[in-house]
């Protein structure tokens, strides 16, 4: 799933910046499938939350061209 994440966003005509900020969450979501559920570094919920933010603006910004 991230490497479909990462492949796809790549396409896209998006800043820099989203790539940037799409690649730090899906490390930290790819990291945090280590554990079983909420730790202290990694909450899944706050990361998946994160990553339907980032989605949302992304597709405001593809919206708006």
């Amino acid at each position: 799933m991230i490497r479909q994440w990462r492949s796809d966003a790549a396409s896209l005509p998006l800043p820099e910046k989203f790539g940037l900020v799409l690649g730090d969450l899906l490390d930290r979501i790819e990291s945090s499938a280590l554990f079983s559920g909420e730790s202290c570094s990694f909450s899944q919920k706050d990361l998946l939350d994160n990553l339907q933010l980032w989605a949302d603006k992304a597709r405001a910004r593809l919206s708006s061209l």
